[in-house]
């Protein structure tokens, strides 16, 4: 009676567009003639295939496959029962086995199970069929739920990801199914660890089952991405007896751990972990079974100020898009290299952004400790038809991902409101005052998708999982009436106002630097196509570009005016200078208010998923722009951080710039020296100016060591600022600004 392995049924399956009504109506017909359909692979998707390279479906999919013969448990017996799986579908589709319809699927994250028992038991060879959805995202207001893949400023329009883009596969169990299952670790300290479980488990007809728990090191058949194995005196095996009524019956329990090994951020500690198993045990014999690898650690919020088993953590982070516009397409190496690329930077958080990534990426943030602020993918403004399919998704999310213990934060909504934040035209002083009413309106007056929508799938977060923070909505400043608002969207200097504009913010209204999960300035790669295929320059097609490449044009043309550059090229290296000292000006500020309010940052973005024009500091091959290098600087254990020269100098002024040590290590760390030399290049030749502090800083502080007086000379045109952190071992980071000197008009 135990389930022998799965059938895989992915491979090459056969595809054609589900234009022909009386084609769509034949599709699970076994005398259909499919030999002249397309090849598709699965996982997949059918924008992978030249002949659908542009369309947005349905799409038809078929394949024919026949059960193995297997002496001890062979398919369709009387004592197993047998499930179609499909792991994910892109976005909705329909499904038939042998011309019966199993029944529909909605959402692209959550798998889907249907028994075919009987089906299997009539014959040998079976023909699966799939009508597969997955339209274009308009704008406005909509019920999708597809998030970052349908709408992002990490691409431009016209993306569409459909298709069956999981495995799919054969199922068997015993008598007895777990329909579905969750395992989160509530409560963990030095002494015990808490691991709750609940199953939902379906049996034709009233049994008494054994669910049998067992916990064990991850040791045996670690792989690269697993991490390394815990340690406990022998492994922990739990037993207990279920009655069980016809039908699904919900079961939920807990167990403890002794003296667990604790899991740990990568700048905290180690990550020992655990495998889990729960198996249903009828009559000796196991009926079905679910395993999980996790971490038993406790991560709380106090005011946007991480701490992980009671350890205090300053967040410094990214977010992370789709791997690529087609995730199958991804290898498990390709997805599994961010994380790398996050502990190469330094970081302690990755924000995946907008959407529920492969799995590749969970289990190498496991095993690197590397923290992740996990958003559903609902973006912009939802219906009030999606309420009910949100909080479906919600519980799905808590099952499919709650036992990952570098999932830190859920995050219910990203930017509640209807509106992608670029616009495609050049505005005028009365357009940009309606944008702007729109935004405060935006964020202070009642609306169903702040006030009922995410409270209602915030609070499904909050009671299915329960040991982990839960973030409403992001990107909400501060309202009435609560006037807590949540984590903020910051795009000074590139969606509005200057780069000195943040920190000027934060100065009059602290509590918008609590936690900055967005900020940034769009750039082009160094070797990006589009400008050169978007007209003639300056006079390009804006909004064609805008569409494209995902390109805001109003920021950009801000940013760097057009009509200044003698060409594309000059103005994209323009751009590229302008984010590198957006990101490491935007991320210096927010460390050094540090705690005070800030509990932590995630600039946007890490990495394009295709070729764009964005706010990526990586393009789609993982190349790095400027800002890549200016970001990793800003975000070393040990910086100093000095205030920004005022953009505009004049001879006779006199400037006072703070300066700060911030020490991010979880050690002291003594003789320090801050050196700064200020260059200012006048007609009369070169005057500088050296000062300079020794001292100590304590550990995970930020320590004021002085102040640089700056009086510009009456003959200066130029400053060059130079700043340098040396200490022990070898210690030196720069920090290097550049102003000119204006004569007053």
């Amino acid at each position: 009676m135990a389930p022998g392995p799965d059938l895989d049924l992915s491979g090459s399956w056969r595809a054609a567009p589900a234009d022909d009504d009386q084609l769509r109506r034949r599709i699970a017909d076994d005398e259909l003639d499919d030999s002249g359909w397309e090849a598709v692979a699965v996982p997949g998707h059918w924008r992978s295939v030249p002949a659908f390279a542009d369309r947005s479906g349905p799409v038809l999919y078929r394949t024919r496959f026949r059960t193995p013969d297997s002496p001890t448990a062979p398919w369709g017996d009387d004592e197993h029962r047998s499930f179609v799986v499909l792991d994910g579908v892109f976005a909705a589709s329909d499904v038939w086995l042998d011309g019966a319809y199993l029944g529909d699927t909605s959402g692209y994250l959550q798998p889907h199970a249907f028994e075919v028992t009987d089906t299997l038991r009539r014959r040998d060879d079976h023909l699966l069929a799939l009508e597969v959805t997955c339209g274009e995202v308009g704008a406005g207001l909509t019920r999708d739920l597809t998030g970052a893949f349908g709408r992002s400023a990490l691409m431009g329009a016209g993306h569409d990801p459909g298709g069956i883009w999981r495995p799919v596969r054969l199922h068997r169990t015993g008598p007895v199914q777990m329909r579905f299952s969750r395992l989160r670790c509530p409560r963990a300290d030095a002494e015990r660890a808490t691991l709750a479980l609940r199953v939902v488990v379906d049996t034709a007809e009233p049994r008494r089952v054994v669910l049998r728990t067992s916990i064990r090191p991850a040791t045996d058949g670690i792989d690269a991405t697993a991490g390394p194995g815990a340690t406990i005196d022998a492994p922990i095996v739990v037993e207990r007896d279920q009655d069980l009524a016809t039908g699904e019956n919900r079961v939920e329990w807990t167990v403890d751990v002794p003296r667990p090994e604790l899991w740990w951020p990568r700048a905290l500690g180690a990550q020992p972990l655990y495998d889990v198993t729960v198996e249903v045990v009828l009559d000796d014999r196991v009926s079905d079974a679910r395993s999980w690898r996790t971490g038993l650690r406790q991560v709380s919020l106090d005011d946007f100020v991480c701490r992980v088993n009671g350890e205090r953590l300053f967040l410094k982070g990214l977010a992370v898009g789709p791997t690529r516009l087609l995730p199958a397409e991804a290898t498990a190496e390709e997805v599994a290299a961010d994380i790398d690329r996050a502990v190469d930077a330094g970081l302690d958080l990755l924000r995946v952004h907008g959407h529920v990534a492969r799995p590749e990426l969970y289990a190498a943030a496991d095993a690197a400790g590397i923290l992740l602020w996990q958003d559903l993918p609902l973006q912009w403004g939802l219906q009030r038809s999606a309420k009910a399919p949100a909080r479906r998704l919600a519980r799905a999310a808590v099952d499919l991902l709650a036992h990952h213990p570098s999932i830190a934060v859920w995050c219910a909504h990203h930017e509640p409101w209807v509106g992608d934040p670029a616009t495609t035209r050049t505005e005028g002083p009365r357009a940009t005052r309606r944008r702007r009413l729109r935004t405060v309106a935006a964020h202070a007056l009642p609306s169903w998708n702040r006030t009922v929508l995410d409270r209602s799938v915030a609070l499904v977060l909050r009671e299915s999982d329960g040991s982990r923070p839960v973030v409403a909505h992001s990107g909400v400043w501060p309202h009435p009436p609560q006037l807590s608002g949540t984590s903020t969207h910051l795009w000074a200097g590139w969606r509005w106002g200057g780069i000195d504009d943040l920190p000027r913010l934060l100065r009059w209204w602290p509590r918008l630097g609590r936690f900055v999960a967005e900020f940034g300035a769009q750039a082009p790669a160094p070797d990006d196509a589009h400008l050169a295929t978007a007209g003639p320059w300056p006079d390009l097609d804006w909004p064609a570009l805008a569409t494209e490449s995902g390109l805001e044009p109003r920021p950009a043309r801000a940013a760097a005016p057009p009509e200044r550059h003698a060409t594309s090229e000059a103005w994209a290296e323009a751009l590229r200078a302008h984010q590198a000292e957006l990101v490491r000006s935007h991320v210096e500020a927010l460390r050094r208010l540090k705690y005070r309010p800030t509990g932590g940052f995630a600039a946007f973005a890490l990495a394009d998923p295709g070729p764009g024009i964005t706010a990526a500091l990586l393009d789609h091959h993982r190349r790095p722009k400027p800002a890549w290098d200016a970001f990793v600087e800003a975000c070393r254990p040990l910086v100093a951080v000095v205030d920004r020269p005022p953009e505009a100098l004049a001879p006779g002024q006199r400037h006072r710039l703070e300066v700060h040590v911030v020490n991010d290590h979880r050690r002291p760390m003594a003789e320090l020296r801050v050196g700064t030399t200020a260059t200012w290049e006048g007609s009369g030749g070169t005057d500088v100016v050296r000062q300079g502090w020794e001292g100590d800083v304590d550990a995970d502080t930020v320590t004021r060591v002085g102040e640089i007086r700056l009086d510009v000379p009456d003959d200066a045109r130029s400053l060059v600022l130079d700043v340098v952190l040396t200490g022990p071992g070898g210690l030196e980071v720069r920090r290097r600004h550049r102003r000119d000197v204006h004569l007053p008009v």
